[in-house]
């Protein structure tokens, strides 16, 4: 992931302070993501979701709301209008760099903010709340022993998770005066609604109401045994893994330069640790990701194929795309073709062929079955061809590799 620090300007012309997360491979879809009330750009769970995000290929601009993190202007004088405002001028900012997003995240009363300004990102298809609260005004029940005295003094110093805000009047007017229920009925994108059961912050019964409020497409998935904030690094990348896979649905197909590439232009295979568990991997291939692991009995978790396992698997795609090349080729009458691969260590002393005679060498065993109306001379030379495809030369020929240390 590649982290860029920006400033655009929101609503009341403060600069607000953004972070615009970039997967290492192709971009195939941006998302804008909304934190939670009081938080910030740099909470764990906004932090979280967009380095799983950004392992999908989804780019992230997660950013301050006026008054919050690292952005001017005060928080005492924002309100969920300014709040939604922000969050369309952040879509403002996303199109002029040429990348409006295509996926909105809200965080609690980030998602309510989200489900508000929806309607005016037009390129905008997928729309995803977390614990958001079906109404704004449910915000004001953080700090509900204090609400007569912001009405009767004007403004309040208010303590928030353990932090010192002022609260006006004005906000508690203008929370009060969304009827946030009514514009998700008029949503007319595809909705996404997580939450917890156990939300002791924002009940499961906003989900309900969001849920129900809102036109097909819509889903629900649960959270489990999340809390309000996903402080559990796994709830925020299970979450982040979900969104990517519900929003593929709905997002247009991405054209990837790595597409147009020649046969013979080799693409760059990128490997990053995803810190999900102790070894597991992304891996990006142009548009391709897929995820590596050890198994359990290495200490891993077993999320995805080990190291020994994909190379297995290269050769053997190898060996049955070579196969099938010359089957089609010479018009024989090949049907199917399967490859069946084990790699294990043995003692070198007890290879007759081998040239090495002490110590351990690696065995890779490869059992092919082909099915069809062969002769026994095709046969054969379909097997000879399987030893001349191109990974089978590369694992039994000299190989160089250049390792260098990348700042």
């Amino acid at each position: 992931m590649q982290t860029e620090k920006l400033r655009f300007a929101g609503s009341s012309d403060h600069m607000l302070a953004a972070a615009f997360d970039r997967p290492d491979g192709d971009i195939r879809a941006t998302a804008l993501l909304a934190h939670c009330f009081t938080c910030s750009k740099d909470s764990l769970a906004a932090r979280r979701i967009a380095e799983a995000l950004t392992a999908h290929g989804i780019a992230v601009l997660r950013f301050d709301f006026t008054g919050l993190g690292s952005s001017d202007g005060e928080f005492a004088n924002s309100t969920f209008t300014s709040n939604v405002d922000d969050l369309v001028h952040a879509a403002n900012h996303l199109r002029a760099l040429g990348s409006a997003p295509t996926i909105l995240i809200g965080h609690s009363l980030g998602g309510a903010a989200i489900l508000a300004a929806a309607g005016e990102i037009p390129e905008a298809k997928a729309v995803v709340t977390i614990a958001a609260p079906s109404d704004p005004a449910h915000v004001t029940h953080l700090f509900a022993d204090r609400l007569h005295d912001i009405r009767e003094k004007g403004e309040v110093e208010v303590n928030l998770a353990g932090r010192p805000f002022r609260i006006k009047r004005a906000f508690l007017d203008d929370v009060a005066e969304h009827n946030l229920l009514a514009k998700v009925a008029r949503l007319h994108k595809a909705l996404l609604v997580m939450q917890s059961p156990i939300d002791d912050t924002v009940g499961i019964d906003n989900a309900t109401r969001i849920f129900v409020a809102a036109k097909h497409p819509k889903s629900f998935v649960s959270l489990d045994h999340a809390d309000h904030l996903l402080t559990d690094k796994a709830d925020a990348t299970y979450a982040a893994d979900v969104i990517a896979a519900w929003a593929s649905r709905y997002l247009a197909p991405v054209a990837h330069a790595a597409a147009a590439a020649l046969p013979d232009e080799p693409r760059q295979v990128v490997v990053a640790e995803t810190r999900a568990n102790k070894f597991q991997q992304q891996i990006t291939i142009g548009p391709h990701r897929l995820t590596a692991d050890e198994p359990v009995a290495a200490g891993g978790e077993d999320t995805g194929p080990g190291p020994y396992d994909l190379l297995l698997s290269a050769l053997g795609a190898c060996t049955a795309m070579t196969m099938r090349m010359y089957a089609d080729r010479k018009a024989l009458p090949m049907e199917r073709v399967s490859v069946t691969l084990n790699h294990r260590k043995i003692y070198a002393k007890d290879c007759a062929e081998c040239e090495t005679k002490d110590g351990m060498l690696d065995q890779i065993e490869r059992n092919i079955s082909i099915t069809g109306g062969l002769d026994a001379e095709q046969r054969t030379k379909l097997m000879e061809i399987a030893d001349k495809c191109p990974v089978h030369r590369t694992l039994t020929s000299e190989i160089r590799i250049v390792t260098k240390a990348v700042d």
